[in-house]
């Protein structure tokens, strides 16, 4: 009978203190800094000079620190980050889960179909993701979600409504909720950043030549 597999396996909290300092990018993915100041998380190489120790907090996953209540740093953008092996090599059926989830099965099945798919139930499924990843399958399942379509915001120029759906969004108004919850901000702000960030760098780039070609 498992007792205490609530409660998650910490980190080395050392080891994470030295690497994010040392900004090492072999941790990359493997676990994310919280700062209690800002509410923000980040990758451990982010270029943002780095808190002060007291006021940082180790996550495992993106989704332990989105469910905590930290928002994603836009600096170093941990949609981006590898994925995350924190999980690899502790339970199988979590690691079986967590590829699932990865290829959608959440998107259109519950988390009662996917415990019975592992052959588990669905507590028991909880009580091993929360202990082995951080997070309940349906909170990864949403943070791969709003990574996914961040990351099309960002490379593609996809129509935001072809985005929330190729994410795994059932509809446009969850789509939006979720880029506010996350990001306090829709995901149309994304796509007009972007937009005025590509028209600056032309304008740059438009000047120089223009200099250049003036005797």
């Amino acid at each position: 009978m498992l007792t205490k597999t609530q409660d998650p396996e910490p980190l080395d909290r050392d080891a994470c203190e030295r690497a994010r300092v040392a900004r090492d990018a072999r941790f990359d993915g493997r676990f994310f800094v919280g700062v209690r100041t800002t509410r923000i998380y980040c990758r451990p190489i982010c270029p943002v000079r780095p808190a002060f120790a007291k006021n940082v907090v180790f996550f495992r996953t993106a989704a332990e620190a989105e469910r905590a209540g930290f928002r994603p740093c836009l600096r170093c953008r941990p949609e981006t980050a590898p994925g995350s092996p924190a999980w690899r090599g502790t339970e199988a059926t979590v690691s079986r889960g967590m590829r699932l989830i990865e290829a959608g099965f959440l998107d259109s099945a519950s988390v009662a179909d996917l415990a019975a798919k592992l052959g588990v139930g669905s507590r028991h499924l909880a009580r091993l993701f929360l202990r082995h990843v951080g997070a309940s399958p349906q909170e990864v399942a949403s943070t791969r979600r709003i990574q996914a379509a961040k990351r099309m915001i960002d490379q593609t120029d996809l129509p935001l409504a072809k985005i929330a759906f190729a994410a795994g969004f059932g509809s446009l108004r969850r789509f939006n909720a979720a880029f506010l919850k996350t990001y306090k901000r829709p995901p149309s702000g994304f796509r007009r950043a972007r937009a005025h960030a590509t028209l600056r760098g032309r304008g740059t780039t438009l000047g120089a030549s223009v200099a250049s070609a003036t005797p």
